[in-house]
């Protein structure tokens, strides 16, 4: 039988899961807040984090040999280490509806746990200063709470922590895929998409993770050469950050500084261990590095939740090994998704084209 994706194709086919964006443009603002809701009794989560620069929150506990055994959402933002206070609005807002880990008789006594990671998009609307509080975490939620029943298709491109996303100064941001094995079993991922590295093919100028898509993804055209040779101008490698400085005038843009991150969830409806969720976020990983040239660089901070809320049963060995590899594909498509979602965006600190404008700008008139 022939892969296909989830009904959404996106991580909510992963039923029980929810996804709520949050996202701030101009004065100043390029960026927001993502988040993943799980069901109510939380889900299972391993993590894995590569790279130089990561800015996580929460993480030990997804260590195996940590005491809990479930999380109650995952949250990833924009506004590199200032991004993570998004996690204490979503924290606060289960707390106010009940949910977290019961840690005395009272029933109110709760305490949820919530991972997150942040990725680098500080100063891309304007201003440095403009960046995720707890509130975008409470707005994010608010919006993933009102999914839960009825959840609509993910949003796709400039949203939630992609808002302010870049890679190899294209346009990146949010991408999600997703697909069933022949077992029943569903594989989901989402990411925001933000990496020094390009998605771009040197030889063809398509996207790297194309030759992994399914049916239902929308495969792109084949490109002119004129196409490959305006991606590859405007991917050449370069410093797609911004560092900000004082100056008696105000606030001014420096030379800029290589500083990204991509951020992924990758669930499942099997029924896994702390250990194996682990092993899927790892797996996973390989999924930047056949969509992304180079991935895991000293100038990002890649990091993969992996989560599984066990609906669908306990996978033996073979389960496990087709459900661990779909991870590393549907995180390949979600990255490919994510660019050819993605719209042009232009702010006072730059100009970010988007993978189809740079495209239908090159064609032969």
């Amino acid at each position: 039988m022939t892969a296909q994706p989830g009904p959404r194709n996106s991580l909510t086919d992963v039923a029980g899961l929810a996804v709520g964006h949050h996202s701030v443009t101009g004065a100043g603002f390029l960026t927001g807040t993502t988040v993943v809701l799980g069901p109510a009794d939380g889900m299972v989560a391993g993590v894995d984090v590569r790279g130089g620069g990561p800015a996580t929150h929460e993480t030990d506990l997804l260590n195996p040999a940590a005491a809990v055994e479930r999380i109650h959402a995952v949250v990833l933002s924009g506004g590199s280490a200032f991004g993570l206070g998004a996690c204490m609005g979503v924290l606060s807002g289960l707390y106010e509806r009940g949910i977290g880990l019961s840690v005395a008789a009272d029933p109110a006594a709760v305490v949820p746990l919530v991972p997150g990671a942040a990725l680098f998009d500080l100063g891309r609307g304007g201003n440095f200063a403009a960046r995720p509080s707890s509130d975008f975490g409470a707005a994010a939620l608010e919006d993933a709470w009102s999914n839960r029943d009825n959840p609509d298709p993910v949003r796709q491109g400039g949203v939630g922590a992609g808002t302010g996303a870049v890679i190899a100064n294209l346009k990146g941001g949010i991408g999600t895929a997703s697909v069933v094995l022949e077992s029943g079993v569903t594989v989901s991922a989402l990411l925001a998409v933000n990496a020094v590295g390009s998605p771009i093919d040197p030889r063809t100028g398509e996207l790297l993770g194309a030759r992994l898509l399914l049916d239902g993804d929308g495969i792109p055209p084949r490109l002119h050469p004129a196409a490959r040779d305006a991606l590859l101008a405007a991917t050449a490698r370069g410093t797609p950050g911004i560092v900000f400085r004082a100056t008696d005038d105000g606030v001014a843009s420096d030379a800029a500084a290589i500083t990204n991150t991509t951020l992924a969830v990758v669930a499942t409806d099997a029924t896994l261990t702390k250990s194996q969720c682990t092993k899927m976020a790892q797996v996973a990983q390989d999924g930047l590095a056949r969509a992304i040239n180079p991935v895991h660089s000293m100038f990002d901070g890649d990091t993969v939740f992996g989560v599984a809320t066990g609906n669908a049963g306990v996978p033996d060995a073979t389960g496990l090994f087709e459900i661990v590899a779909a991870a590393a594909d549907v995180v390949s498509r979600s990255i490919v998704r994510a660019v050819l979602a993605a719209m042009t965006t232009a702010t006072e600190a730059g100009r970010w084209p988007s993978y189809a404008d740079v495209v239908a700008g090159s064609l032969p008139k």
